[in-house]
Formats: structure tokens, sequence, C-alpha cells
């Protein structure tokens, strides 16, 4: 896979927020972004067995959250994120990159932030650092979404 840059959590982000728009127009939530941006870092841990961002996931009350994306879209607070771009992510990501993402988004994306929230409590990276802002280690993300690929 070739890495076109540095891929940040934040633009992560920036393409689910700009999915959302374009699906729901209307954007999605920071609790919905949060569970996007966590699914996304999972199941490239285990495709790929190296992290797609460096910044860490913690389990917070209402789930896995990115502090640093959170803390960026924390002024929407349940209100639909509407800061659209019209960004080309094919200067940001690969197209193994883009695959994934739509396919988080295909997958995870119909389901309401609340939902998301409830997956998230049943799996098993959350439930082991429910302590609040206690940092989900990758390895534990990866060795747990490798049980979820077919």
């Amino acid at each position: 896979m070739t890495i076109i840059k540095k891929i940040t959590a934040y633009d992560i982000a920036r393409y689910f927020i700009t999915c959302g728009i374009d699906s729901e127009e209307e954007g999605i939530s920071n609790l919905k972004l949060q569970k996007l941006v966590y699914y996304a870092q999972g199941y490239h841990l285990a495709m790929y067995d190296f992290p797609f961002f460096d910044e860490p996931i913690q389990a917070w009350r209402h789930g896995p959250v990115c502090p640093d994306v959170y803390q960026k879209y924390k002024s929407y607070g349940a209100r639909p994120i509407t800061e659209h771009n019209d960004e080309d992510f094919t200067k940001t990501f690969t197209k193994d990159h883009l695959d994934l993402l739509d396919e988080v988004y295909s997958v995870f994306g119909q389901f309401a932030a609340w939902k998301l929230r409830d997956m998230t409590h049943e799996e098993e990276p959350w439930k082991n650092h429910e302590a609040l802002a206690e940092e989900i280690p990758q390895e534990e993300m990866r060795l747990y979404f490798k049980t979820r690929l077919n």
C-alpha cells in the first residue's frame, strides 16, 4: 500500500463528515463520528497490522473517542456537523484507504449514533477499558478486529 501522506484521525473525520453531508444531507453528530473513526482504525489495524493514524482512542462513557477529533467538533454538541469542504480526498488517501473508509461508512454509517454507541459497548476493546479516558491499546484493537474479518 502506497502512503500519500501521513494520515491523521482528523483526515478520516473530515472524510466521514463529507460522507454524512452527502448521504444524510445534514451531517453526522460528533458521537457518530467518533464511532466511525474508531471502526476505521480497528479495521485498518486488523487488515494491515499497523495503525491508520497515530492519535490515541480512549474509552469514554459513551464509547471509544479520539480526543483530538472530539475537541475539534465538540462545539456542535449533539447537532450534526455541517463543516463541509470540497477536499480532493485522492490527495490524502490511497485507493485502499478510500475503499476501507467507504466500507466502514457503508456498514456502520447506516446506524444512528446511539446504536453505534451501544454496539461499541458490547465490544472488548471498550469493555476492557471502561475507566474514563483510559486509552484503548492499538494491539487490543488489532486482535479484536481480526476476529471480525471474514
